[in-house]
């Protein structure tokens, strides 16, 4: 079900490492579908795209809005409710904390299913519609084994 990656080898995509594989698969799965999509689009739909996907909210992102309002819930609820309210922010922060360190937190698999994608993944399809506009073409290959003349 998890991926045999070492979630703390340096450049992996940790969330990616100990995400179920299905889930991998459907996030590369919907991005291959959209860059095929928008292969015949217009530059100003790609462009359009393009800042779409410069305003997508990553993993990180949402796994610190998600805890910083169970947080703040629990610090409420414990000042005006019951003390023992207080235990959910100290979860939160445990489930920050193993994430921090490790890359894997319970709120990832959920948000895994969601789609969430981490910020590589966003990339990953930026580049391939900046690839579509034309943006690359002007470059041209470093090394002769990469076919320069």
């Amino acid at each position: 079900m998890v991926q045999p990656t070492s979630p703390l080898a340096p450049g992996k995509d940790r969330v990616r490492a100990v995400s179920p594989r299905k889930a991998n698969e459907r996030v590369d799965r919907e991005m291959r579908e959209r860059v095929a999509r928008y292969a015949h689009r217009s530059r100003t739909e790609l462009t359009a795209r393009i800042h779409t996907l410069e305003r997508e909210w990553d993993m990180e992102r949402v796994l610190i809005l998600n805890a910083s309002c169970l947080m703040l819930v629990g610090l409420v609820l414990g000042r005006q409710e019951n003390p023992r309210w207080r235990l959910l922010p100290a979860a939160v922060a445990t489930f920050l904390l193993q994430h921090a360190v490790q890359g894997w937190c319970p709120p990832v698999f959920l948000f895994r299913r969601l789609g969430v994608r981490t910020r590589k993944e966003i990339e990953a399809e930026r580049s391939a519609m900046k690839a579509l506009r034309g943006d690359y073409d002007s470059l041209r290959p470093l090394s002769p084994a990469l076919g320069a003349t």
